[in-house]
C-alpha cells in the first residue's frame, strides 16, 4: 500500500518534470512564481495573502500540466491534423491563459498596496 503510494508521487513528479523540460510556458510560469514568492517575502504579506497567492499559483501550474496532458493525448489519438483535434488543444491553452491573466489581477491586488508603500515611502 505505502510502496504504491511512493509510486503514484513519483509518477506525478515525472509528469512534473516532462512539463519542465518540454514547455516553455511552465518554466516561465515557474519563474514569475518565484519573483511573487520572493516579492511576498520582502513585502511582509499576511497569512490569507500567502494562501490565495498559493492557490492562485497551484491553479496555473495544474492548469498548465492538464493543458500538456492534452496535448499529449491529442497527438497520440490524432496524430493527423482534424479541427476537434485543434479545438481540444486551443480550448485547454485558454484555460491556462484564463487562469494566468488572473492570476496577474490577484499579484496585483495583493503586492501592488504594500508595493506601493514600500516604493513612495522609501525601503
Amino acid at each position: 500500500m505505502i510502496a504504491a503510494v511512493w509510486r503514484s508521487f513519483g509518477w506525478a513528479f515525472d509528469g512534473i518534470g516532462y512539463a519542465w523540460r518540454t514547455q516553455l510556458n511552465f518554466r516561465i510560469h515557474a519563474t514569475i512564481a518565484s519573483v511573487v514568492v520572493v516579492a511576498a517575502l520582502w513585502l511582509r504579506v499576511p497569512p490569507r495573502d500567502w494562501a490565495v497567492l498559493a492557490l492562485t499559483i497551484g491553479v496555473v501550474f495544474a492548469l498548465e500540466l492538464l493543458n500538456t496532458a492534452i496535448e499529449a493525448l491529442v497527438d497520440l489519438v490524432s496524430p493527423e491534423p482534424h479541427h476537434l483535434a485543434r479545438i481540444a488543444k486551443d480550448a485547454a491553452a485558454g484555460a491556462v491563459m484564463i487562469a494566468a491573466i488572473s492570476a496577474v489581477f490577484v499579484g496585483i491586488f495583493i503586492l501592488g498596496p504594500p508595493l506601493w508603500l514600500r516604493l513612495t515611502l522609501g525601503m
